[in-house]
């Protein structure tokens, strides 16, 4: 049986726009990842931090489970009460010489 990552590379190798489609996936997962398991760490329902970033309990689930795509000013709402922050670097393939 193949592994997770052994998919990932299969995919990326298909074409250029399956690569970034499955890079933008994974960097999505990353922070929604980091997101439900601060909030865990805290001891926080979804319910609780939704109070907390004044909105809905059901948009917390919707991002949380990847049927909505947070935009920015969504994602900082979450991320300051949780105690994150937002950080960006260069992408790799994209350092200047």
């Amino acid at each position: 049986m193949k592994s997770w990552e052994d998919y990932k590379n299969y995919v990326k190798n298909i074409s250029p726009e399956r690569k970034e489609e499955m890079e933008r996936i994974e960097e999505l997962s990353m922070i929604i990842g980091t997101i439900i398991e601060q909030r865990n760490m805290l001891g926080l329902s979804q319910r609780e931090l939704a109070d907390l970033c004044n909105m809905p309990q059901s948009s917390i689930a919707r991002i949380e489970t990847f049927r909505i795509t947070p935009n920015l000013d969504t994602l900082l709402k979450i991320l300051h009460p949780l105690g994150l922050r937002l950080q960006v670097s260069p992408a790799e393939e994209l350092r200047v010489r």
